[in-house]
């Protein structure tokens, strides 16, 4: 997969990365998308038009980064002032990707994702290297999310059913108590009733 690494720290310094949050993959758009700019900015070149049409593509590509951690997606645009743009796999709800014809020839397309409760779109990395790639690898993370998420519900229902275990435990200790503090009442109770029949007795010789 075509990517870059983030060593320049100034054009990076806009992502900051949890202390658990491994780098993946980044990249810009593919310098080939600057192509159809150059084929209608180069004739104009020679009005005003022409060279603002380069200069725009030209800054836009400068100024657009993407960027897949282990735990989300980050994009940077912005040239004047910076848009950053974070969603993390867990909201992902559908990833796909498109390439026009000249995309496909020079290798480079379109990344789309939605979210949940979006009603379109929500992110897209445009004209990046390899879509293809970029999609299985956005889709390997979420489904090793997903992974990590049904094991940790399985440990919470290990959890309820452990303390649900002690609760039931300590109500039938407690149940065993009662009775047997009954028991001793009862015998209690003889004792007092065989006390007494002893006293009337008494009382009925004399």
């Amino acid at each position: 997969m075509t990517s870059e690494t983030l060593t320049d720290e100034a054009q990076y310094d806009w992502l900051t990365l949890e202390a658990d949050e491994e780098l993946l993959w980044s990249s810009r758009p593919h310098r080939s998308s600057l192509v159809p700019a150059f084929v209608v900015g180069i004739p104009l070149s020679i009005v005003l038009i022409g060279l603002v049409i380069l200069l725009g593509a030209y800054l836009t590509y400068k100024n657009t980064n993407y960027v897949v951690t282990s735990s989300g997606l980050y994009k940077k645009t912005g040239i004047l002032s910076r848009d950053v743009q974070k969603i993390g796999f867990d909201k992902v709800q559908n990833i796909s990707y498109s390439q026009s014809a000249i995309g496909s020839y020079f290798g480079y397309g379109d990344v789309q994702v939605s979210t949940a409760g979006s009603s379109g779109v929500e992110m897209t990395f445009r004209s990046v290297p390899a879509p293809a790639d970029v999609q299985e690898l956005i889709d390997s993370r979420i489904e090793r999310g997903e992974d990590r998420s049904d094991g940790e519900k399985e440990d919470v229902l290990v959890e309820i059913l452990s303390e649900l275990r002690a609760i039931r435990h300590a109500v039938e200790e407690g149940n065993d108590g009662t009775e047997e503090g009954n028991d001793g009442t009862e015998e209690g109770n003889d004792g007092t009733e065989e006390g007494t029949e002893s006293t009337d007795g008494d009382l009925t010789e004399r």
